[in-house]
């Protein structure tokens, strides 16, 4: 295999009656940034300079960028990437506090063949993991990240459960686009479990795509509470989320 992913197998906090069945959890291999991205650039011996790479990547982002925002459909191989409105246009006329707009990013063909040449390592069982495993809009049902200001929205996962004393404990709403953080009162935490939390939104949050941010001290085992928060985040759209573009096709016919 040209990949391998690691992964520990942890319970599934959501069947009590099947002790057997597993979730597969990633093994973080760490982050990379473009910086880290750069130095592997530089560290495979191009000939080139690093100024020469930097620029490069940079006018690659800027002109996959200005296509994408120019209405154009994007497929470099690696992605699609498409931009799509979120929100219902009232009176015709758009609103930014209620309308967004949104790039829908789907793999390409190249990744879908690297995904191929990918196998997987069970490293074996680790316990205590903190992990989301879905959300629920319950005004609409959907299960794919969709959420609706002013009513509840669900979350399964293991080791859920809000508590501790440090600031940062909580539940926290941060927009996408301007980076405004929400952070939801006690009180609209009214299921706290430790497999399940809803969530009541509040109902003045704009549409559009936001990080769900789950802080907790909660422990399990001997001792009451960690002495380290811990978190975990999903993503969550408020109004429902987009449709996904990207058959991997970019669509070349002209329709003038």
């Amino acid at each position: 295999m040209k990949h391998i992913l690691k992964g520990w197998l942890t319970d599934n906090s959501i069947t009590t009656d099947n002790k057997t069945d597993k979730f597969l959890l990633l093994e973080s291999a760490g982050k990379m940034s473009l910086e880290d991205i750069l130095q592997k650039m530089f560290e495979a011996n191009t000939g080139l300079q690093p100024e020469t790479l930097r620029h490069v990547v940079e006018l690659y982002h800027r002109i996959v960028k200005d296509a994408i925002l120019g209405g154009m459909q994007v497929n470099t191989g690696l992605f699609y990437a498409v931009a799509k409105f979120v929100g219902v246009v009232e009176g015709g006329k758009w609103n930014p506090e209620k309308n967004s707009i949104y790039v829908s990013l789907t793999q390409g063909q190249e990744m879908r063949e690297e995904i191929a040449q990918t196998g997987v390592s069970i490293l074996g069982t680790k316990a205590d993991v903190m992990y989301i495993l879905e959300t629920e809009d319950r005004k609409s049902g959907r299960k794919d990240g969709s959420a609706t200001a002013g009513r509840n929205l669900f979350v399964r996962g293991a080791m859920l459960k809000v508590a501790g004393e440090d600031p940062s404990v909580g539940i926290t709403l941060t927009s996408s686009n301007d980076a405004k953080v929400t952070k939801l009162e006690d009180d609209l935490i009214t299921i706290n479990k430790p497999s399940e939390l809803t969530l009541l939104l509040p109902a003045e949050l704009a549409e559009g795509e936001y990080t769900l941010t789950i802080t907790t001290q909660y422990s399990r085992g001997k001792s009451p509470l960690l002495k380290e928060p811990r978190s975990v985040s999903t993503t969550v759209y408020i109004g429902g989320k987009p449709d996904e573009g990207g058959s991997g096709k970019i669509d070349l016919s002209d329709d003038s």
